[in-house]
């Protein structure tokens, strides 16, 4: 495998890996002060093999349409999970009954799904669809609701609760909407860029 690629891989293992680390302490009520150190990093390395891929693509002459379907699936199945931990309940369920919207985590959810099916139109017709700025930015919004929700979790592990936790999980839900919008506003100018991959598929469609 590429180098380019096992960075890409390195994040779809760490999404599960994530996902456990984060429930084991509010399952068994062990590890919970040092989960918080176990996580930010994990998460932190994994957010950063995103730029990793792409660099060692880029020197290694290793760029391909493979690498450009991989790489957003990847991404997909890390902030995917990570918003999850978020939806639900933290460790402490009186004041992190959870940091995002169910109604959020469905609209990016399905959003995600939408992106992945014009990707495998475009692959059946020999297109690679490769990341647009709008598709970068919702990433990075993705990311940054991913460490700010984490942030919010790690303060109710370590016990310090400021008394503006409620206004900071306020930020947390506007922070989540504006990822909402920026992430269906993305997937609007993918359709409006790359329409032409739809052609001729509602009509083969209907002959199944």
């Amino acid at each position: 495998m590429k180098m380019s690629n096992r960075f890409t891989m390195t994040r779809i293992i760490f999404a599960p890996i994530f996902f456990l680390l984060y429930f084991i302490p509010i399952w068994t009520h062990c590890f919970v002060r040092e989960s918080v150190f176990i996580l930010i990093p994990l998460l932190a390395f994994g957010e950063f093999t995103d730029f990793l891929d792409g660099f060692f693509a880029r020197r290694h002459n290793e760029v391909s349409d493979f690498g450009k379907l991989f790489d957003p699936f990847a991404d997909v199945v890390l902030h995917l999970t990570t918003l999850c931990c978020f939806m639900l309940p933290g460790y402490d369920k009186t004041v992190n009954s959870g940091l995002i919207s169910p109604i959020v985590f469905l609209l990016i959810m399905y959003r995600e799904f939408g992106m992945t099916f014009v990707r495998m139109i475009a692959t059946k017709k020999g297109i690679a669809i490769a990341a647009r700025k709008g598709g970068k930015f919702k990433t990075v919004l993705y990311v940054v609701v991913g460490f700010y929700c984490l942030f919010l979790e790690s303060l109710t592990r370590l016990d310090v609760l400021p008394a503006s936790f409620t206004a900071l999980k306020l930020v947390a839900t506007v922070l989540s909407i504006c990822a909402v919008v920026a992430c269906y506003s993305s997937f609007l100018d993918y359709l409006v860029h790359f329409g032409s991959v739809f052609s001729g598929e509602a009509s083969d469609t209907g002959k199944k």
